[in-house]
């Protein structure tokens, strides 16, 4: 990259009051991986096909296409956002810049709130149900929890230490899933085949869910058995923004950065797909299956035999690993973007960038701490899990919801992108992305979902707290972000 461009991109973001602090090294496939990573069809679907078996049946997979046309909807309007603010923070500056800073940090807590959590639910995966499966052993809270703390302490180094070797590192980690996944997919086709282990009417079976009722869109309190089917999706598919949160970081971040969110989602999309048909159609009796806790890895057993079996296993935790790994890159930029506007509690130490080396290692170590402390108190805990998914599930929703709204309110006014713009596509996508988000809100009244709300409450409140705090030590002026010029000058021509 010459020193020409990196000039211009740094004269682009000081347009937006900042200076250059964070090194531009993030080209178009690091871009891509992240969004990849942090999506982890591997992760996703090895952790929650099990689920929809339970709720759903194997015909729950079919609500999948439909989760990923809406998601691929909501990353197009993501990346119109990222592409005319190309600034480290993504929902939190986006919200701030075009909204009002109040509502921007409420939003910026959330992005925060989710993070912290999200990467503890991740990690806890592999210590509670791949790592004894994998290494033949029974698992205890206290060995998932010891497990999964040395996992964040790992991606924890590689964060606070080089962003250059934690790029490689996730590089060749999505490199990898995506060639297994694939290789996966087709073995599992091609060797259910030859056996004759295929079963085409599990794409249709509802397995032990009765039939009647199966379509219903349920009550006040409770889900159709279909409609939960679109959790699988719905907690898979996420996080594909997260390449916007390195935009200080990368290369022609504003063409660069919306490219790699709409094609993670459809790699992640199409190949996850995919690879849950090739499972459901070898699935044999999936009424069977959905009694196993490791029903993905049991038809690989099954199908193609032990040793690939074990592969998978292995795979799923290097993805996990990968997963993990780019969820504290992003919960770090966050915690450091918005303590860079001097708003995030204890701000004066977690805004400081290693003049070693170069990362936002006070930030780093916050996050992890916090992390931590999470996985302490719901480490003894026999619903942790769900807990921590349906907070996971439900939190990106919010998001996205409040995002695409505001870029609905905002969309005329907003100034022209040359390098990324939905152009005639505009309205079509807008109304795909706002039908599936309010759809997507409607499932999470369901019951099942009452402690995931309470913990989202409970940290909006600790949120809320510290924004009145500020409102009555700084006042609403107090709160404006740094040089909005770039975008208030246009909106006003």
């Amino acid at each position: 990259m010459s020193d020409q461009s990196s000039r211009s991109d740094s004269a682009e973001l000081a347009q937006f009051g900042y200076t250059q602090s964070l090194e531009r090294r993030t080209g178009k496939f690091a871009s891509f991986a992240v969004a990849f990573a942090f999506v982890s069809i591997a992760t996703g679907i090895f952790t929650t096909y099990g689920a929809v078996l339970n709720s759903s049946g194997p015909a729950g997979i079919w609500t999948w296409p439909i989760a990923v046309v809406g998601q691929l909807a909501v990353a197009f309007v993501l990346g119109a956002l990222a592409a005319r603010i190309p600034v480290t923070g993504y929902h939190y500056q986006w919200m701030s810049r075009l909204a009002n800073p109040i509502l921007g940090w409420i939003i910026g807590w959330i992005s925060f709130t989710f993070l912290a959590i999200v990467v503890v639910a991740v990690d806890y995966t592999i210590a509670s149900t791949i790592l004894p499966v994998l290494l033949n052993y029974e698992s205890t809270a206290t060995i998932a929890w010891i497990m999964t703390a040395a996992v964040l302490t790992g991606q924890a180094l590689l964060v606070a230490f080089s962003t250059p070797w934690a790029e490689r590192v996730n590089n060749s980690l999505v490199t990898l899933e995506l060639i297994g996944m694939a290789a996966l997919t087709v073995l599992l086709l091609v060797v259910a085949a030859l056996r004759g282990d295929m079963d085409l009417s599990n794409l249709f079976s509802t397995g032990a869910i009765p039939s009647e009722g199966y379509w219903s869109f349920g009550d006040l309190t409770s889900a159709g058995p279909w409609m939960l089917g679109f959790l699988l999706g719905a907690f898979t598919i996420v996080g594909f923004e997260s390449a916007a949160n390195l935009a200080e970081e990368t290369h022609d971040p504003e063409r660069v950065v919306p490219r790699a969110m709409w094609q993670a989602v459809l790699a992640s999309g199409v190949l996850g797909f995919l690879f849950i048909v090739a499972v459901t159609l070898a699935a044999g009796d999936p009424v069977v299956l959905a009694e196993s806790g490791t029903p993905i890895a049991d038809v690989i057993n099954r199908t193609l035999g032990s040793a690939v079996g074990t592969l998978l296993l292995l795979m799923v935790v290097l993805a996990i690993f990968a997963c993990g790994l780019v969820i504290m890159i992003t919960g770090v930029r966050v915690t450091w973007a918005m303590s860079r506007d001097q708003r995030f509690p204890g701000w004066q130490q977690w805004n400081q960038i290693s003049p070693k080396f170069h990362t936002p290692l006070k930030a780093t170590l916050l996050y992890f701490v916090l992390a931590q402390l999470i996985l302490a108190v719901f480490a003894h805990s026999e619903t942790a899990l769900f807990t921590l998914f349906g907070a996971a599930t439900l939190l990106p929703a919010v998001m996205y919801a409040s995002t695409v709204v505001l870029y609905l309110v905002k969309r005329k006014t907003l100034p022209v992108s040359s390098k990324f713009d939905l152009g005639a596509w505009e309205i079509p996508v807008l109304a795909i992305a706002v039908i599936w988000l309010a759809f997507e809100l409607a499932l999470f009244r369901d019951a099942a979902f009452k402690q995931a709300w309470l913990y989202v409450l409970v940290m909006v409140a600790i949120g809320a707290a510290y924004l009145a705090y500020l409102l009555v030590r700084r006042g609403k002026q107090g709160l404006s972000m740094p040089d909005m010029h770039s975008i208030d000058a246009e909106l006003r021509e």
